[in-house]
C-alpha cells in the first residue's frame, strides 16, 4: 500500500488528472445518475480551492507590490485592463464569425412554454463600486474578489511605504518578511491539494457525465460543437498572440494546462485561481504582474462567456428564423464586451450576460431555457477557455514588461 502512495505522489500530476477524466467518463456513461454518490469527493476539491483564493490573492499580491515599484504598477494594470477589453471583443467576433457560418439552431422549433428566471444585471456602476468594499471582513467573507485586491493593494502599498520611510523602516520590514512567510505556507498548502485534484476530478466529471448524458448532447448538439469550434479558433488566436511577443508555448502549456483542464471540469474560474496563480509561478512570470492580473481576470475577463454570448444570440435567432444582420452583430459586440465586464462576479454571469444581449436584440427569452439544458457542457469549454485567456494576457503583459527593463538597462 505505501509503494502504491508513494507512486501516486510521484507521478506526473498531468498523467493523474488524464487518467482521472478518462476513468469519470467511463464511470458516468456506465452508472450514470447514479454516479452522483461521488458528489462529496467533488464538492471537497472545490472547498480545498476555495478556501486557498483568499490567503494566496492576499499574500501574493501584497509580496508582488513590495517587490516592484508604484509606477510600473499602473503601467501593467492599464495594460491588463486594455487587454481583458480587446480579447473579449475578439472572443464575440470570433463567435459570431463561426456560428454564421455554421448556423446552429436552424429548423429547430422553440418551446414557448419554458420559462427561466433571469438574475438582475447590476450594472457597471455598482461593479465599479463593489471594488471598494463596505468592509473587509464582509469582502473576504463573500468571496469579493474586486474587494479582495483592493485591498490588497491598499495594505501592499502601505506596507512599500513603511518600508521606504526613515522613520518605519524596521517595523515595515517585520511586517513584510511575517506576509513573505504567510505566502510560503500558503504555497507548501497548495503543494498538498495538488495530490487531491486528480481525485476530485474525477468525481466531478462522472457526476457531471452521469447527469449529462448522451441524448443532452445529441439534442442539442450543432450548438455545442459549433462553440467548441469557436473556443478552438481563439486558444489559436491567442497562440498567435504568443508567437508574436515569443512566449515560450512549451513552457505556457505545460503549465497552464492544469489549471485549464481543471476550470473544464469544475466550471468555476475563481474556484480554479489557486491553481492558476500557482501556474504563473512556476512560469516565472512576476508576481506583481500575475498577484494582480489573474485574480482580476478570474472575475472580469470572460472570453469564454463572452463568445457564448455570440453564439447564443446567432442560435436564438436562427430558431425563429430572422438570422442577425450585420447591425446587429455590431450591436452584439459593443453590449457583449460591455455586458462582460458588468456582470463580473455576479452569480449566473453567463445567464445575465445573454439575457442583457437578447433583450437588446429582442431575441426570446424562451432560448436561454432551453440552452440551460446543455449549461454544464457550454460552461466547462467556456471556463477552460477564461482561464486560457488570463494566463495568455499575463504572459504576454510579462514579456514585454521584461523587454522594457531590458531596453531601460541598456
Amino acid at each position: 500500500m505505501r509503494r502504491i502512495w508513494r507512486g501516486y505522489i510521484n507521478a506526473s500530476l498531468i498523467l493523474k488528472i488524464t487518467i482521472a477524466l478518462i476513468l469519470g467518463v467511463i464511470v458516468g456513461l456506465i452508472f450514470g445518475q447514479d454516479a452522483a454518490v461521488l458528489a462529496p469527493f467533488g464538492d471537497l476539491l472545490l472547498r480545498l480551492l476555495t478556501f486557498l483564493i483568499i490567503p494566496l490573492i492576499l499574500f501574493t499580491l501584497i509580496v508582488g507590490v513590495n517587490q516592484t515599484n508604484i509606477s510600473n504598477l499602473g503601467r501593467m494594470g492599464g495594460k491588463v485592463f486594455l487587454y481583458y477589453l480587446l480579447t473579449s471583443a475578439l472572443a464575440i467576433t470570433v463567435g459570431l464569425a463561426v456560428a454564421s457560418i455554421f448556423s446552429p439552431g436552424t429548423g429547430m422549433t422553440l418551446d414557448t412554454n419554458q420559462e427561466f428566471d433571469v438574475p438582475d444585471n447590476p450594472g457597471i456602476i455598482s461593479v465599479l463600486l463593489n471594488i471598494v468594499p463596505e468592509n473587509i471582513v464582509t469582502a473576504f467573507s463573500e468571496l469579493n474578489l474586486l474587494g479582495i485586491i483592493f485591498t490588497a493593494l491598499a495594505f501592499g502599498i502601505a506596507i512599500a511605504a513603511l518600508r521606504s520611510s526613515k522613520e518605519h523602516n524596521e517595523i515595515g520590514e517585520h511586517v513584510y518578511k511575517v506576509i513573505y512567510g504567510l505566502n510560503e505556507a500558503t504555497l507548501n498548502i497548495m503543494k498538498v491539494i495538488l495530490q487531491y485534484v486528480p481525485i476530485g476530478i474525477f468525481a466531478i466529471i462522472a457526476e457531471t457525465v452521469g447527469n449529462q448524458g448522451m441524448d443532452t448532447l445529441l439534442s442539442l448538439g450543432s450548438m455545442v460543437g459549433v462553440l467548441y469550434i469557436a473556443l478552438i479558433v481563439q486558444v489559436g488566436f491567442y497562440i498567435i498572440f504568443m508567437l508574436f511577443s515569443k512566449v515560450p508555448l512549451k513552457t505556457f502549456f505545460t503549465h497552464a494546462r492544469t489549471p485549464m483542464i481543471t476550470a473544464f471540469v469544475t466550471q468555476s474560474s475563481s474556484g480554479t485561481l489557486p491553481l492558476t496563480l500557482n501556474a504563473a509561478r512556476n512560469m516565472g512570470l512576476s508576481k506583481s504582474l500575475y498577484g494582480f492580473s489573474l485574480p482580476l481576470g478570474a472575475t472580469v475577463n470572460m472570453d469564454g462567456a463572452a463568445m457564448r454570448i455570440a453564439v447564443s444570440a446567432v442560435f436564438a435567432a436562427n430558431i425563429i428564423g430572422d438570422p442577425l444582420t450585420f447591425a446587429e452583430m455590431l450591436q452584439v459586440v459593443l453590449v457583449g464586451t460591455l455586458a462582460s465586464i458588468g456582470t463580473a462576479g455576479v452569480p449566473g454571469a453567463g445567464i445575465v450576460m445573454i439575457a442583457t444581449v437578447f433583450v437588446q436584440l429582442g431575441l426570446p427569452m424562451e432560448a436561454v431555457a432551453l440552452l440551460t439544458a446543455v449549461d454544464a457542457l457550454i460552461g466547462m469549454g467556456c471556463t477552460a477557455l477564461n482561464i486560457t485567456g488570463d494566463l495568455t494576457g499575463t504572459s504576454i503583459i510579462d514579456k514585454s514588461e521584461r523587454k522594457k527593463e531590458q531596453r531601460s538597462v541598456n
